[in-house]
C-alpha cells in the first residue's frame, strides 16, 4: 500500500502561505540571472519567472500528501506553465497555497500536476503556476483527476523561418547566485558532491533559472521588454544545463488571434536540446 498514491491527497489545498515582496528580493532575482531588463534590474517589475518565489513552500507540500515517500527521490521537476494576470510588483503583499490535480502513469514513470494559485492582498488572483513533476521509473498503473494542458512543440513550424534566435550564457557561478535569490536550496544546484552522487557530471543550473533566461530572452526580442505583456509561459525540462554553457533560444510565431500572438520556442546547448515544447502567449 505504501508504493500507491494517495489520491485522498488530490484536489486538497495547502495553508496559505504569505510573501511580502521587496524591491531588492527583485533586483537580486534579476542580477541572478542576467537579466537586462531595465525594469527588472532597478526592482519596478518582476521577471515572470520570480513568480516561483512565493509559491515555493506550496510546491512540494501537495506532492508529499500523494506520493509516497519511498519514491520522493525518484521526483524531477518535468514541466512549468505560468498563466499571467498581472506581473508582480514591490510591496505587494501576496498569498499563495496549491494542490495536486492529478496524476498520469506511465511505463517510463508517473507524470503529475501540482496547481498553484498566487493572490494578492485583496483576493485579486496575480498568477497561476501548474508544475508537472514526474516520477522516474514508478508507474502507478492508473490515471487520476488532471494535468497541466498539452503545449506540446509542432513539427511543422520547422519548415518556416524562426522569427528570434538568442545567445546567452550560463556564468560559472550562476547557480551559487541563483539559489539564495530564489530561495532554492536544492544542493544539486550548490554542492558538487552532491550532484556527482546523484549520477550528474557536477553542479546543474536550476531548470527554472534556465526558464528565467528564456523568458528575458522572449520578452526582449517579441514584446520591447514589456513583461506586462506575457499572458502564459510554459516549457518542458529536457536535459539540465551545466555551469559555463552557452545556449541558443529559437522562436517561431505559431499562431495569432485578436489581441494575442502565440510562439513556440526551444533551447539548445550546443546540440542538445533542453528545454523544449516552449510556449509563449504575448499580448499586443
Amino acid at each position: 500500500m505504501s508504493e500507491r498514491f494517495n489520491p485522498k491527497g488530490l484536489d486538497v489545498w495547502t495553508e496559505e502561505v504569505q510573501h511580502e515582496v521587496t524591491r531588492e528580493a527583485l533586483v537580486d532575482y534579476a542580477k541572478a540571472t542576467n537579466d537586462p531588463i531595465a525594469a527588472h534590474r532597478a526592482g519596478e517589475v518582476a521577471p515572470p519567472v520570480y513568480a516561483i518565489v512565493p509559491v515555493f513552500q506550496s510546491l512540494l507540500e501537495p506532492a508529499l500528501e500523494v506520493v509516497p515517500l519511498s519514491v520522493i527521490g525518484k521526483v524531477l521537476h518535468g514541466e512549468q506553465d505560468f498563466v499571467f494576470h498581472r506581473p508582480i510588483r514591490p510591496d505587494d503583499k501576496l498569498v499563495a497555497k496549491g494542490k495536486m490535480t492529478g496524476w498520469r502513469g506511465g511505463r517510463n514513470g508517473t507524470a503529475a500536476c501540482v496547481y498553484l494559485e498566487t493572490r494578492d492582498s485583496n483576493g485579486e488572483l496575480v498568477n497561476e503556476q501548474r508544475v508537472t513533476f514526474f516520477v522516474r521509473g514508478f508507474d502507478t498503473g492508473d490515471s487520476r483527476g488532471e494535468l497541466a494542458p498539452e503545449h506540446r512543440f509542432d513539427e511543422s513550424l520547422r519548415q518556416s523561418a524562426p522569427v528570434a534566435t538568442v545567445a546567452q550564457h550560463i556564468d560559472d557561478d550562476q547557480p551559487l547566485r541563483y539559489g539564495p535569490a530564489a530561495g532554492d536550496p536544492m544542493p544539486i544546484h550548490l554542492d558538487e558532491d552532491v550532484a556527482k552522487d546523484a549520477g550528474l557530471p557536477g553542479i546543474i543550473a536550476h531548470g527554472l533559472c534556465t526558464m528565467a533566461f528564456t523568458s528575458w530572452a522572449l520578452l526582449t526580442e517579441l514584446a520591447e521588454s514589456d513583461v506586462h505583456r506575457l499572458r502564459r509561459l510554459a516549457v518542458r525540462f529536457a536535459k539540465p544545463v551545466l555551469p559555463g554553457q552557452d545556449i541558443t533560444t529559437t522562436v517561431w510565431r505559431k499562431t495569432g488571434t485578436t489581441g494575442v500572438t502565440t510562439y513556440a520556442f526551444e533551447t539548445k546547448a550546443g546540440d542538445d536540446v533542453v528545454v523544449k515544447d516552449g510556449l509563449a502567449e504575448i499580448r499586443e
